[in-house]
């Protein structure tokens, strides 16, 4: 498996930029995810609930894109990562 080159990049601190705004780990709609692939992921590596990773799933399949997690740069990257990973496609905005 290949490593996507954006993972470094988000390895960065807060500290380095000295920003402490809150981000937002966006899940963008794609077509090779499955809504069953998509809900697992968010349950197993996202903390959400299987309700809340469903609806999840919807609103991204209908409007193209949801917020799943906020906080600091920081706080994101590692499920940034993880869900990068697990072929998901995910932004930190």
């Amino acid at each position: 498996m290949q490593l996507d080159e954006d993972l470094e990049i988000l390895v960065e601190s807060d500290s380095k930029t000295g920003t402490n705004f809150i981000k937002s780990l966006v899940l963008w709609n794609d077509n090779h995810n499955t809504f069953e692939h998509v809900i697992t992921c968010l349950i197993k590596y996202a903390g959400k609930g299987a309700a809340e990773a469903e609806n999840i799933a919807f609103i991204v399949h209908t409007k193209g894109r949801c917020i799943i997690m906020e906080g600091s740069r920081s706080e994101l990257v590692e499920c940034y990562n993880i869900l990068r990973l697990k072929n998901l496609t995910v932004s930190i905005e």
